[in-house]
Formats: C-alpha cells, sequence, structure tokens
C-alpha cells in the first residue's frame, strides 16, 4: 500500500513537470546591442532631441543672414465730394530686404550658445544610450540566470525525488519513522514550486529583455552566454580621468559653455543695434503697374529705459552659469566616488563567485559521501538531510553569485558612461 501511495506521488509531480517548449529565438548579447540601438524608443526621442537642438541653431542663426520679403496688393477707394464721385484702383508688388549689420555680437552669442545645447543634446544621447545598456544587459543577466535556476531547480527536484524514493524505502523497511517521510515528501512537494517559480520568472524575464529591445511583443526568447567577467575589470583604473568622459558631465559642460554665451548675449542688449533696409516695387492704377519706387536706409535702436529689465536679465544669466559651475563640480566629484564604489563592489562580487564555486564543490563531495552513509547506516535522517539542504542551498548561491557579478560589471561599464557600442 505503501508502495503504491509513493508511486502515486511521484506520478503526480511527473504530470506537474513542464511540457516542452516552444521553439525559442537565440539571442546573443551582441544581436541584442544591434536589435536595441535602432528599435529602443529611448534612444530614439534622444536622437530626435539632438535634432531639435540643431534645428534650434538654424533658426537662431537665421537673424544673421538677409531677411527678403515679398508682397502684392491691390485695393481701390472711392472719393464722393457731393458733386462728384470718383473711384481709384492701386496695384503694388515689390520686395523688401532687412540685413542686421550690429547688435553687440548677441546673435552671435546666442548662435554660439545654440551649438554648445547641441553638444549637450548629444551627450544627453550618449547618457541615455549607458542607461539604456545597462538596462539591456541586466535584462539579458537576469533571462541567462532564470534559464540556469529553471535547470538547477530540475536537478534539485530530481534530487529530492531520488531522496523520498531511499526514504520510503527504509521507512517500508522499518528503519526510518514516518516525520522522514513525510519531510522527504514536503521537499518534494517545496521542489516542483521552485520549478513553477523558476517558469514564472522565465516568462518575466523574457517580456523584460523583449522591452529593453524595443520590441512591442513578447516573443520566445532564449539568451545565449556564459558568466564570465572580463579580466581587464580586475586592474584599479584612474577614477579622475575616466569621469572627465562620462556623458552625464559633458553635457554639464556644455551647458556651462551655453550659460557663458548667454550671459554675453544678455550684456550685448545694453548695445544699439544697427540694421540696413532696402527695396524695390512697381505701383499704378492699371495691372500691371509700372511706376518704379525703391528705397535704401539704415535704423539705428538704443534701449534708453526699460524698467531694469536687461539688468534683471543679466543677473539672471549670472545666477545661471554660477549655478551650472557648481552642478558640474559636484557631478564630478559623484562621479569619482561611483566609479569606486561601483568598482569596488564588482571585486567583491567577482571573488565571492571563486568562494561559492570552492563552497558548491565541497558540498557536492560531502553529499556524495553523505549518501552513501546515510543508505547504509553511519549517519542518521536528521544529519543526512541537513548536508542535503546544504547541497541546494549551495547551488542556489553559486548561480546568484555568477549573476550578481555580471550585473556588478554592468554596473560599472554604466558608471563609465560606456554606450551600447561598448563591445563587451
Amino acid at each position: 500500500m505503501r508502495r503504491i501511495r509513493f508511486l502515486s506521488i511521484i506520478l503526480l509531480f511527473l504530470c506537474a513537470l513542464p511540457y516542452e517548449a516552444k521553439a525559442e529565438e537565440l539571442l546573443t548579447w551582441q544581436e541584442c546591442i544591434r536589435e536595441a540601438a535602432k528599435n529602443h524608443p529611448d534612444l530614439i526621442a534622444a536622437e530626435e532631441g539632438v535634432k531639435e537642438s540643431e534645428a534650434s541653431k538654424k533658426i537662431t542663426a537665421s537673424a544673421l543672414f538677409p531677411q527678403v520679403d515679398g508682397s502684392l496688393s491691390a485695393s481701390t477707394a472711392r472719393t464722393d465730394t457731393g458733386t462728384s464721385k470718383s473711384t481709384g484702383d492701386t496695384y503694388t508688388y515689390g520686395v523688401t530686404g532687412t540685413q542686421l549689420l550690429f547688435d553687440g555680437t548677441k546673435t552671435i552669442s546666442d548662435v554660439k550658445a545654440a551649438k554648445e545645447f547641441i553638444t549637450a543634446a548629444k551627450q544627453g544621447f550618449r547618457f541615455t544610450s549607458s542607461q539604456v545598456r545597462f538596462r539591456l544587459r541586466s535584462a539579458f543577466i537576469n533571462l541567462l540566470k532564470a534559464q540556469e535556476m529553471l535547470r538547477i531547480t530540475e536537478e534539485i527536484y530530481d534530487i529530492r525525488r531520488g531522496n523520498l524514493e531511499l526514504i520510503t524505502l527504509r521507512y517500508e523497511s522499518g528503519l526510518e519513522h514516518r516525520g522522514a517521510l513525510l519531510t522527504a515528501e514536503a521537499n518534494l512537494a517545496e521542489a516542483q514550486y521552485g520549478i513553477s517559480q523558476a517558469e514564472r520568472n522565465l516568462e518575466v524575464s523574457q517580456r523584460n529583455l523583449a522591452k529593453e529591445l524595443g520590441r512591442a511583443n513578447l516573443t520566445p526568447i532564449r539568451a545565449k552566454g556564459v558568466f564570465e567577467v572580463s579580466d581587464a575589470v580586475k586592474v584599479r583604473p584612474d577614477f579622475e580621468a575616466l569621469a572627465k568622459n562620462n556623458p552625464s558631465l559633458q553635457q554639464l559642460i556644455a551647458q556651462e559653455n551655453a550659460a557663458q554665451f548667454s550671459l554675453r548675449s544678455a550684456y550685448a542688449n545694453f548695445s544699439p543695434t544697427l540694421s540696413g533696409q532696402g527695396g524695390a516695387n512697381k505701383t499704378g492704377s492699371h495691372w500691371s503697374p509700372q511706376n518704379d519706387q525703391w528705397n535704401l536706409g539704415l535704423t539705428l535702436s538704443m534701449p534708453i529705459f526699460e524698467g531694469g529689465l536687461r539688468f534683471a536679465q543679466v543677473a539672471q544669466a549670472q545666477a545661471l552659469l554660477n549655478q551650472l559651475r557648481q552642478n558640474e563640480r559636484s557631478s564630478r566629484d559623484a562621479i569619482v566616488l561611483k566609479l569606486e564604489q561601483t568598482w569596488a563592489a564588482l571585486q567583491d562580487a567577482v571573488d565571492n563567485v571563486e568562494v561559492q564555486r570552492k563552497s558548491l564543490i565541497a558540498t557536492e563531495e560531502r553529499s556524495n559521501i553523505a549518501q552513501a552513509q546515510f543508505s547504509t547506516g553511519f549517519i542518521s535522517y536528521d544529519n543526512w538531510t541537513i548536508i542535503e539542504d546544504n547541497l541546494v542551498n549551495a547551488k542556489s548561491a553559486f548561480l546568484d553569485a555568477q549573476a550578481n557579478a555580471l550585473l556588478a560589471e554592468a554596473n560599472w561599464v554604466q558608471a563609465k558612461g560606456e554606450t551600447l557600442e561598448y563591445a563587451q
């Protein structure tokens, strides 16, 4: 009867195991990079931001070129003197032009500021690319981990099933108590739960990677890669030198340069503005008009009193420049600190992988020995099950250590400000 009960339990769990998965798309890390570079919405939005800045510069620079307008008009007028009435038509067409000659370098400063904003937008694109790379790499690593965790949970299930078979035989022989049998059954149930949990986590990880690839729909994906950290990260770098090329710092520097030109532009508001005008047109009472008209002139304007407007504009521009200078200093210090922190965390994670590897090897060896000792009655069930539990935990701990090392490496790459084009 107990044999039938044991076989029923095993059959129940076997039926609950997942059926063979559908064909999955196998993606390497390089393939993920190429797809995300083309499809990720954050990158597309950042690229459009660069284009917007470039268009803004062209708009600002257009004031340095002649402004030419064409005109065409037709009108009719009626005069009534009481004794007589008359109607007259007027037709006019021509062109007029205006050229800025001098404005105290205001427009030139505005153009230079707009150019710096383009640089800031490009650095913003780099920063976005760095963030996208980190999220993409994290999603790729988590999918690798989820795939491996599913394999490990299936191994644990096999271990727990074998343990239940052994305990059932010893229980039927009177060598083990009922508590040991119930514990083995509970362990098998927990192992089955672990498989179900791993399957759900795998689906979540697949959707996360699909999102970071820029895909609208979820399709079965499988990541192809290894849990290895580059040896280059073990060499202590020059944190100050790395910080100089960080896109967030470069963006602040470009914004600071733009603020300097904006300050010059604000001072130039106090200068007179000189522009030249010219025009030529034809006019007459019939179409097409034959009478020629032309004009040339200069216009000089000078602010006299505006209620302190221009002084306030200068103060505002100066305050913004001072703010950005302090932001740059604070950002530089923060980046250097983050670089050192993430590098130290990476070294800890790499070292922990080796520690967990050795622990797993030792635990596996101890489990093999304990299995033989328990079968022959040299150790008790309580001691044996502790060793088996340690083996299960060691497998999971080693996988966690491997994944955490890769995630720490991804965090280090982001701290350096590397973009999607970064090879590793």
